[in-house]
Parts: structure tokens; C-alpha cells; sequence
């Protein structure tokens, strides 16, 4: 029976990952999309060692004396060689793998942790921005713009962004948030930018949101805030790669 189990674990979690990472897009809900090489290796080296398991399993019982069945009854009467009942939990993450996908990372993740510490870009590090109205820009950008650019280039001007819905808690507004991994789920990191003046959909809805800059604080230095002043929000699908800062969808699309 023990060998039974771990034969079946390891064949059920090589096929779930090939699954996962071959025929959907799935996988990009724990990992960046370079892990897939490595997903695909893993699915098959376990559907391997499975193959191999079970053979060896087989060779052992074509081997065995007609009276080593009763070698493991140490005199009780009855079998200790099983798998302990707990083990088989196990089974569940493996079926998770064929049968159910948990849902991506969002707001109740972002709503726990700090927005992720943006990087100081240098004195002349700021490209020019296009004459383009509503500009589109990330999320990440918009940030440094509005509390390191001393040029103020983001003063004034329409920016779009892209993003999904976070309950602010307490206060006004709403966050549009990105989530981002350097890795996989667990090394996650949100940025956040405050929308004023529009309703928030539904928390963890993906939407595309236009605006100007949410005069708080000296804009160009860290006092000034990471807002916006909505002027209008559209839904969006989600993705098909959520965890990047990317530039922002069109409304509707």
C-alpha cells in the first residue's frame, strides 16, 4: 500500500504540473513566466520517478517468497507497513494541480503588506514624456515622477494607468494596485497608487483609470502623494501575465 501512494502522489503531481504549465496559462498565477522550463523538467522528472517506482515495485513482487507477506505481521496478527492515514492528504495539492486552480494574487495580498519601496532613479534619469493625452504609464513610474522628478514633468497632465481594485480601509478613495514577483507567489510585492473623486468597483476587479495628479504635499519630493484624481475608470480583463507593471490596457480591452 505504501508504495502504492507514493507511486500515485508522484504521478499525479508530474501530470497536474505538466497540465498546468503546458496547456494553460495557469502557472503564471505562482510563478514568473520563466519558471516554465523548469515546471515542464519538474512534471516530467516525477512522472519518471513514479514509472520508476511502480517498476520497482513490480520486480519486488515477482521476487517475493510466498511467505514474506507475513514477514511484516510481527506476530499481531495484522499489518503495520501501511501508510499513515495523514499521508493521504497529500493527494489533495496533487489533485488541486488537475482540477482546481486557486485564484491569482490581489487585493487581500496587497492589502497586507507595504507598497513596494520604488528605486531612486538619478538626477537625469527621466526621459521626456510624450505629448500624448492621456498619457499612458505605469504605475511605478507615475510614482517616481511624482515624488523625484524636480522637473515636475507629471504636473498637469492626463496619465492613464492599469491596474486592479484594493480597498483603501480607512479614508477616502481606492488603490489601483500591480503585483509583481521576482520569483514565484511567495517573494510577491504590490505597488499602489490612491484614486480620488471615482467610485471603486468591486476590490480585486482589473480597470483602466484616467486622471491627473492628487495635489498633496511638493511634487517632485517625497512628501508629495502617490494619488490620483480620477476622472474615469473602466473594466478591464485581467492579463493573461498579471504580475508585471506594465503599460496600461485601453478601456475596454
Amino acid at each position: 500500500m505504501r508504495r502504492f501512494v507514493q507511486v500515485a502522489l508522484l504521478v499525479l503531481s508530474g501530470v497536474g504540473l505538466l497540465r498546468t504549465s503546458l496547456f494553460t496559462e495557469a502557472y503564471l498565477r505562482y510563478v514568473k513566466e520563466g519558471m516554465r522550463p523548469l515546471l515542464i523538467a519538474s512534471g516530467v522528472l516525477l512522472i519518471l520517478l513514479g514509472v520508476a517506482e511502480a517498476w520497482s515495485a513490480w520486480r519486488s513482487a515477482g521476487r517475493r517468497p510466498e511467505t514474506e507477506g507475513d514477514s511484516h505481521d510481527h506476530g499481531h496478527g495484522h499489518d503495520h507497513s501501511g501508510v499513515p492515514r495523514v499521508a493521504r492528504l497529500l493527494f489533495l495539492p496533487a489533485l488541486s494541480l488537475l482540477f482546481y486552480a486557486p485564484p491569482a494574487l490581489g487585493s487581500y495580498t496587497a492589502s497586507r503588506e507595504a507598497p513596494k519601496a520604488v528605486a531612486v532613479v538619478d538626477e537625469d534619469g527621466f526621459e521626456p514624456l510624450p505629448a500624448t493625452s492621456p498619457l499612458p504609464i505605469t504605475l511605478t513610474d507615475f510614482t517616481q515622477r511624482v515624488q523625484q522628478d524636480e522637473a515636475r514633468s507629471i504636473e498637469g497632465r492626463t496619465v492613464r494607468m492599469t491596474g486592479f481594485v484594493t480597498p483603501a480601509g480607512g479614508g477616502e478613495g481606492w488603490y489601483l494596485t500591480r503585483i509583481m514577483l521576482s520569483c514565484c507567489a511567495a517573494d510577491a510585492q504590490s505597488v499602489k497608487v490612491r484614486v480620488y473623486g471615482v467610485e471603486a468597483p468591486k476590490a480585486d476587479t482589473w480597470v483602466t483609470v484616467t486622471g491627473t495628479w492628487h495635489a498633496q504635499g511638493t511634487l517632485g519630493t517625497s512628501s508629495a502623494a502617490v494619488a490620483l484624481d480620477g476622472r474615469t475608470v473602466g473594466e478591464i480583463e485581467r492579463p493573461v501575465n498579471g504580475y508585471t507593471d506594465a503599460l496600461p490596457l485601453a478601456l475596454g480591452s
